[in-house]
């Protein structure tokens, strides 16, 4: 049950009111901020004391993670970074499951594609890169006996659309391992976590924790599936006294880590992890729905196209699991895209463009207010 209330995680924040980029990076919260500063003051006064500091806010972070995906704590590990968490899970795969296949969109953002490629490219597996958006139906289309994983990201960065996760995994079955990038998802919206065997997310997007910290979740369900992969010291019993390597494998997901993670980011990432939790994923979720569906009124009023947003449909920046994300995308039908994104940064709005397009990205702190402005510079950008 949520225990903070929307008004009180909105004050929690003080971005740029016309920054709409979270999809690339959120500017972190009062708590983050905290977190972090008190970490630097331990290392910096309390010696080893740190370390120990570090450490419990290293499990309660684990701990956190767990009740929001609905795992236990041990499944949950730290790496430095998304790409580190899907690299992991590649090569963990690929030790464990030569001559597999596994289904990977080749349209998914490159971060949840190569850590395939590098693995197959290595040996042991093959990739097999499917078009379009990974859906249910698509995914069934692939199957046959070679194919063991599917890896997704569970919201797409560039259309918004959202994977459906439980249907995939209905569809490959408990033998097969499904992989998911959730950077774009976590912190944003409501999604099938319990779907995912392996799910990988950083902080530094729509948690607002920064940068050098992800979470890497591998349930006990798949652990027979895998094999240690990139697993280093830290993912080993008993690794500096041990009369001989390698040392067997630790339980749980840290049997997956290269090193011990970056301390301050973890503790950043396990205070974003509860601001979550505290006020609930589906109010974070709803909110952004309504901020991203007030933008995008105000820019179809202005005459652009939208793909993507609240309650769309289809493949292309709609969703599979009911509810959009947090992404959408404009364009002006004849207008230059270079110089739509141009007069949107001189109205002080920060968005992202990628081809024709130009991505929203918003929050749940962000300002309303902003659809005017947002109206304005398409308006003036129409006129040329």
């Amino acid at each position: 049950m949520p225990v903070r209330s929307v008004p009180e995680y909105l004050r929690q924040f003080g971005e740029p009111a016309g920054y709409l980029d979270f999809a690339r990076f959120g500017p972190v919260s009062a708590s983050v901020h905290e977190v972090l500063v008190r970490s630097a003051a331990q290392i910096r006064d309390r010696g080893w004391a740190a370390l120990e500091a570090l450490d419990v806010a290293g499990e309660e972070a684990a701990r956190t993670a767990a009740e929001l995906l609905g795992c236990a704590p041990h499944e949950i590990a730290f790496v430095g970074s998304t790409s580190h968490g899907m690299f992991a899970a590649a090569h963990a795969f690929a030790a464990a499951q030569a001559g597999s296949t596994v289904l990977v969109s080749r349209s998914d953002f490159p971060g949840a594609v190569y850590p395939w490629l590098r693995a197959a490219g290595n040996g042991g597996l093959t990739v097999r890169l499917l078009d379009g958006p990974v859906t249910a139906d698509v995914v069934r289309a692939h199957l046959d006996e070679r194919v063991r994983a599917v890896s997704v990201c569970a919201v797409d960065s560039a259309t918004g659309f959202r994977a459906p996760l439980a249907a995939i995994k209905e569809v490959i079955g408990p033998g097969r391992v499904l992989v998911v990038d959730a950077v774009q998802a976590l912190g944003a919206v409501e999604f099938a976590a319990d779907a995912a065997d392996i799910l990988a997310s950083g902080g530094q997007k729509w948690l607002r924790s920064g940068w050098g910290a992800a979470l890497l979740l591998v349930r006990d369900r798949v652990a027979g599936l895998l094999g240690p992969g990139l697993g280093g010291w830290s993912g080993v019993l008993d690794p500096i006294d041990a009369p001989d390597h390698p040392c067997p494998a630790r339980p749980g997901a840290v049997a997956h880590t290269l090193t011990n993670p970056d301390g301050p980011a973890v503790a950043a990432l396990g205070a974003g992890l509860a601001l979550v939790r505290d006020v609930g994923a589906a109010r974070i979720n709803a909110r952004i729905g309504e901020v991203l569906g007030v933008l995008l009124d105000a820019a179809r009023a202005a005459g652009a196209e939208i793909s993507g947003g609240p309650g769309a449909g289809g493949p292309d920046g709609g969703t599979g699991e009911g509810g959009g994300s947090g992404i959408a995308r404009l364009r002006l039908p004849g207008a230059d895209p270079q110089a739509v994104h141009d007069a949107l940064t001189r109205e002080g709005l920060s968005t992202t463009r990628r081809g024709d397009w130009i991505r929203l990205s918003p929050h749940a702190s962000t300002d309303l207010h902003v659809a005017a402005r947002l109206a304005g510079a398409l308006k003036l950008a129409a006129a040329g």
